[in-house]
């Protein structure tokens, strides 16, 4: 649901026409609009809302407030991309009031609101978004002349809108039924909902709209109180109280609580509780974070518009600080190597900008710089537990060590200008990682060899595994470019990012023995970079793909302990061209560096709450029921991972069967003795016997009913479940008699050859 609300709106005593502007910019992955619903009081007269795009005014919905509030179509599908403009208008009269009239929660308030259903790609989804300004007002110059052209509406349908309908008549009553019965077409009603949604999303595949069945108590009083926030009664009467009118403040508090509540509704299979202790570090993360996760772009990170050359590499420094490793105003083309990988633009002299940066991962300040006059084609980067930079070369063919306010090299591996693949050469090293624990350190090398080098603390070669991939599948250990390093300390393994095998292979540290491979499908035919974060958490990022593949280039969030994908990510504001590197903090904070597009991006997690519950979960035992809901799903998730026998399944398949059967010879034989062959005696038996079949019918079959659902708790009302309601949208007091105007229950229904670089 995106709601536009204006929240300061006044409309003076006896205006004619008061209008009313709500525009924001949308900034978030595309959504699809397919229903919009409008809501004022008395005083309004139409409401319209658009999408603006470069200019050009396209309608989303205009319609009367004082006709019945349901949710309409829209007659012709709306898109929103990043940077579209949503707008909505609506226009009020001040006639007949002798006092200014604000936005509150009453009846002789007013209210101004535009409703728009929409759908996305489900792992960008946002469930509830909001806009409560008017970014732009001078946009409204240019509004179609349409907003301002007021809906007639009946004086019979304003008077039973608001409550004076004392003796209507015959012929009246009659009129209004069939204004409701020729307006139902239109109305979406909870079938025509899931039918217009299959609808929309029928051609994809990869789609399928459920309609959430919450079986267990506690998950169906998170749905009522949801359905309650949604209705925002909190909000009108938060609205109502003068101080406080132009507060967005409590509107963005009511949206988070909505979005905590929300996050709790999965389906029982989709949340993982286990008690069981972990080993090392590798279970916790997916204990406490396997739930709803994802990353999305920091759409006011300016790292965009920084002025670097190509970015090659990424770290993050003690202080959490971004270390940027770039190539200034050198580029790696097809002209920069011979055949035997020897550097040819050597005249061009080193890099004479600082090619290492140190930013603020907050706003992109330059907080250090060094690294001038040392590099030709920078490469690798990583921080080690001092604080050293340890960056590669690929033009040098060396690996450096540098203090970060050194303009010196501490130590230099490699010999200058001159590729080998002996223990003291290097061909094209890419990466570099050094063991916090031991100091050992590790480089990739690289472009034109195929292997890990492990060195001492102090730089002597200590041992060397990998080789070239081999005709055919590539085995374990083969490497076809070893392009990036992650060191998993707690786990003294070290994961490379084996580009144009497209996976990542890891290995021990101390004896270099292969341990496991992880590759995906979506990871295409390049992996260009891996990082990861303390807890079990890994990044990569894969390449474009080559002509005629389909997998796409982005971001991957994975457990490091299953291997799985968690989520995936991609930048909104333009796209990926040739995403270099990757690194990650602990609060799952991303930054991407992009070689082509010769930027950096930043990406946080938007992390929803379900995470949280689990994890306080872990930390308060002693609440009994959602322990029970622990182990319950533990014996389940222990009974799927042993694997249930056939012969089992099928006897729990059989007994329903079984049962019905029995309770059908059982009726016969009451027939029988009770009734004899009295033919009345028969008539009465099978109307009764239909009657438990019915309900045994009625209860296993058709489609699950949301309204069925909550009628069945107590103190839950049907009403805007089998259709949606065309009461209004917030519960409001008439200060005539103190009672509740206006009232809705509704809840929303449960996203080549290798380039060189």
């Amino acid at each position: 649901m995106y709601l536009m609300m204006s929240v300061n709106t006044v409309i003076p005593p006896g205006k004619k026409v008061v209008d009313a502007d709500i525009a924001c910019h949308y900034k978030r992955s595309p959504m699809h609009l397919f229903a919009y619903r409008v809501h004022t009081h008395r005083l309004g007269k139409v409401v319209s809302g658009y999408r603006v795009r470069n200019g050009q005014w396209t309608l989303i919905g205009r319609q009367s407030p004082q006709l019945p509030q349901a949710f309409y179509p829209v007659k012709y599908p709306v898109d929103i991309s990043y940077d579209d403009i949503l707008a909505a208008r609506c226009v009020f009269s001040g006639e007949g009031r002798t006092t200014e009239t604000h936005i509150g929660g009453t009846a002789n308030d007013e209210m101004c609101n535009f409703y728009i259903m929409y759908y996305m790609e489900a792992k960008h989804a946002v469930s509830y978004m909001t806009c409560t300004q008017n970014a732009n007002p001078e946009m409204f110059r240019n509004i179609p002349q349409e907003a301002n052209i007021p809906i007639p509406v009946k004086s019979d349908v304003l008077k039973m809108m608001h409550g004076h309908n004392e003796e209507t008549k015959d012929s009246d009553a009659s009129y209004l039924l069939q204004q409701a019965k020729k307006e139902e077409a239109e109305v979406l009603d909870q079938g025509d909902f899931y039918s217009l949604l299959s609808k929309l999303l029928g051609e994809r595949e990869d789609v399928h709209v459920h309609k959430h069945n919450p079986t267990e108590r506690a998950e169906s009083d998170l749905v009522a109180e949801i359905a309650n926030v949604v209705q925002k009664k909190d909000l009108a009467r938060e609205i109502a109280n003068h101080d406080e009118r132009d507060n967005t403040i409590l509107v963005r508090d009511r949206i988070q609580k909505v979005h905590r509540l929300e996050s709790t509704l999965r389906a029982p299979e989709n949340r993982h509780f286990s008690s069981q202790q972990s080993k090392h570090d590798e279970g916790s993360w997916e204990k406490e974070h396997k739930g709803d996760f994802h990353v999305e772009e920091a759409v006011e990170w300016p790292g965009l518009d920084l002025k670097l050359g190509q970015v090659s590499g990424l770290a993050l420094d003690l202080e959490n600080n971004l270390v940027v490793f770039h190539r200034g105003d050198h580029v790696w083309d097809e002209n920069s190597f011979d055949s035997k990988f020897v550097y040819q633009q050597r005249g061009l002299g080193p890099i004479e900008q600082n090619t290492i940066l140190v930013l603020n991962p907050s706003n992109a300040k330059l907080l250090h710089s060094t690294g001038k006059s040392l590099f030709y084609l920078p490469h690798g980067l990583s921080v080690d537990k001092n604080g050293n930079y340890w960056v590669t070369d690929v033009a040098l063919h060396q690996v450096f060590k540098l203090g970060a306010n050194d303009k010196e090299p501490l130590l230099i591996l490699g010999v200058a200008l001159q590729p080998g693949s002996d223990k003291t050469h290097f061909c094209q090293p890419t990466d570099v990682a050094v063991d916090p624990i031991t100091g050992s350190i590790y480089v990739s090398d690289g472009y034109c060899n195929s292997r890990i080098i492990q060195f001492s603390p102090n730089g002597l070669y200590v041992m060397q595994w990998g080789e070239e991939t081999s005709l055919g599948r590539s085995r374990p250990g083969q490497f076809r470019i070893p392009h990036s390093l992650a060191l998993i300390p707690d786990l003294s393994q070290l994961c490379v990012a084996d580009r144009e095998n497209g996976r990542i292979q890891c290995f021990r540290l101390e004896t270099g023995e292969f341990t496991r491979e992880i590759k995906h499908k979506a990871f295409g035919t390049e992996l260009f970079a891996v990082s990861y974060v303390p807890g079990g958490l890994l990044f990569a990022v894969n390449g474009m793909p080559y002509p005629g593949e389909a997998e796409s280039v982005q971001g991957f969030v994975m457990n490091f302990s299953t291997g799985e994908i968690i989520d995936t990510f991609i930048p909104l504001r333009k796209g990926f061209e040739m995403p270099h590197d990757i690194v990650a903090s602990e609060d799952r904070t991303v930054f991407v560096g992009d070689v082509h597009a010769k930027v950096v991006w930043k990406f946080a997690s938007a992390e929803k709450s379900e995470t949280i519950v689990e994890a306080k979960l872990k930390n308060k035992p002693e609440s009994t029921d959602l322990l029970k809901n622990m182990n319950k799903q533990h014996l389940v998730q222990q009974a799927s991972s042993t694997g249930v026998s056939f012969v089992l399944i099928t006897t729990l398949l059989i007994i329903p069967v079984v049962v019905l059967l029995a309770i059908l010879v059982f009726i016969r034989w009451r027939k029988t003795i009770v009734y004899g062959n009295n033919s009345d005696g028969e008539h009465k038996l099978d109307s009764s016997s239909g009657r438990i079949l019915g309900r045994l019918r009625g209860k296993g079959g058709g489609g699950i009913n949301l309204g069925n659902f909550f009628a069945s708790h107590k103190g839950y009302s049907r009403k805007g479940f089998d259709r949606l309601s065309t009461e209004g949208s917030d519960q409001e007091k008439d200060e005539d008699d103190g009672t509740d105007s206006e009232e809705e229950c509704s809840a929303s229904p449960l996203p080549p050859a290798p380039s060189s670089s």
